[in-house]
This record gives structure tokens, C-alpha cells and sequence, in this order.
């Protein structure tokens, strides 16, 4: 039906059909408008404000600055599920760990489905070594489809997973993370570890030398790994030319003084 006959089923007159000749018919179903600044209340945009200042306060280490921030903007939007998140992670920063979890639980509760929040929630459950419950939340990451940041939670999850020494777990997670983002090199090198755990050196190898080929990417951490792969592989000469270079780049660090003391297991 075109829109002067939707008008008339309405039951509008002429004058009236001809008033809506630009605009259509009144009785069709409006459409949603997006949101602007302009739809902003008073109390959204000091919201915003304080969300925008506590986060750069907390990106520079000011704890305190940022708290503060986060407080103002909760007064202002006590239903603000992204402001619990930025407290927990504030609260966490803070080692004050019970009022961090009490914070992400109530974003949860605002807005169970704050992927980013139950990120964090799942990564401060970790470093609080509560495997299990972490495994629980990234689990729940693992199953939303609509989730656009699965490489990172999968990251995160395998990390968490080989501190708990789930080793073939921790292989899964951080195989898919690199099947998402292979130019990621956090991922190849705790990959890289996990497998090198699990004794399967020359993936190991694989995986770190990839890392190692970017003369930017490469760190002690990286060499140390390298070179104990090949040691157990019996591969004299490669150790010899990774412990050189670990020697020449890293004078000062740990791995170069296990190197030297012939420490490879630590």
C-alpha cells in the first residue's frame, strides 16, 4: 500500500492527506532516531567527563585521580556498568582486591553482557590464582558469537590456563588466539612457552622464531626461550650464536646470568 492509501485507511481527510504529501503517513510506524550530543542530558555529558578524565588519570598510574573521577561520574550515572569496570580495575591497581571484585559484580549486575568487563573480571580472578573461576568467565566470553574481542580474551585465557599448568588447555586457547591474530607476538611467544612446557619443541621453535625474525621484537625473554628450545634439541652451534647474542644485547639481564651459568631449566 503506497502512502496516500495507508493515509486513507487512517481515516484522514483530504486537507489532511495533503499536508502529509513530503512527510508520508502520520499512521506508519516511526522510525528510531539515532542519538546525537544534542539528546545528551546534563548529567550524560558530566558522566562522559569524569569517565574520559578517570580513565587518562588511570592510564597515567594517578590511582587516586582517577578514583576520584569515577566516583563523580557514578554520582551522576549510578547505573553506569562501564564505571564499575573502570573502578574494579582502578581498585585492582590499588591491591585493594575485595572492593574490585565488588565492583565488577556490580557492573555484571547493571549489564551482565559488558564484554569488557567480563574480561577483566575473568583476568583479576586469575591473578588472584582463582583458575577456575577465571576459566568460568572466559568460558562465557568463549560462547557470545558477537563478541569482536575473542583474540584477546584467548590470550588471556591460555595465559591464565599455563599458570594453572593446564598445559594442553592453554595450547588450545592460545592456538586459536594466533589462528585470529598471528602478527600478534604476545601470543606466539606464550604459545611458543606452552608448547615448549609440553616438550614439543620444534613447534616451539616455529613459533619463536618468528618473533625472533622482527629485530624490534626481540627481548632476553625471547632469546632465553629461543635458545633453551634449541639446547634441548641438541642444537650446540644455535645455542652458541643465541647465547652471543643474548650476551651482546642484554649484558644485565637474569636470563643473560642463567645463560652464563648454564641454568637452562630455571
Amino acid at each position: 500500500m503506497n502512502w496516500m492509501g495507508c493515509c486513507r485507511k487512517a481515516g484522514l481527510g483530504a486537507l489532511a492527506v495533503a499536508m502529509l504529501w513530503l512527510t508520508g503517513c502520520a499512521a506508519q510506524a516511526p522510525r528510531k532516531d539515532l542519538v546525537t550530543d544534542s539528546d545528551l542530558t546534563k548529567t550524560d555529558r558530566s558522566a562522559d567527563l569524569h569517565m574520559e578524565l578517570a580513565a587518562a588519570y588511570f592510564s597515567r598510574g594517578n590511582n587516586e585521580a582517577a578514583l576520584d573521577d569515577v566516583k563523580k561520574a557514578l554520582a551522576a550515572k549510578p547505573d553506569s556498568s562501564a564505571a564499575y569496570n573502570l573502578r574494579g580495575l582502578i581498585y585492582a591497581s590499588m591491591e585493594q582486591p575485595e572492593l574490585a571484585e565488588d565492583s565488577f559484580r556490580q557492573g555484571l549486575q547493571i549489564n551482565p553482557r559488558d564484554y569488557s568487563a567480563v574480561h577483566n573480571y575473568a583476568w583479576f580472578l586469575c591473578q588472584r590464582r582463582r583458575y577456575d573461576e577465571a576459566d568460568t568467565q572466559f568460558a562465557r566470553l568463549a560462547a557470545e558469537p558477537d563478541y569482536r574481542d575473542q583474540q584477546r580474551s584467548l590470550l588471556a585465557r591460555g595465559v591464565c590456563q599455563a599458570r594453572n599448568t593446564h598445559w594442553a588447555e592453554a595450547e588450545k586457547s592460545l592456538q586459536r588466539a594466533y589462528e585470529l591474530d598471528p602478527s600478534n607476538p604476545a601470543v606466539a611467544v606464550n604459545l611458543s612457552e606452552v608448547l615448549y612446557r609440553e616438550q614439543q619443541y620444534e613447534r616451539a621453535r616455529f613459533y619463536i622464531r618468528r618473533v625472533n625474525a622482527s629485530d624490534e621484537l626481540v627481548t632476553a625473554q625471547t632469546l632465553w626461550l629461543a635458545l633453551r628450545i634449541e639446547q634441548k634439541m641438541g642444537q650446540t652451534e644455535q645455542v652458541r650464536v643465541l647465547g652471543s647474542q643474548l650476551h651482546a644485547r642484554f649484558p644485565e639481564a637474569p636470563e643473560t646470568l642463567l645463560y652464563e651459568k648454564g641454568r637452562f631449566d630455571d
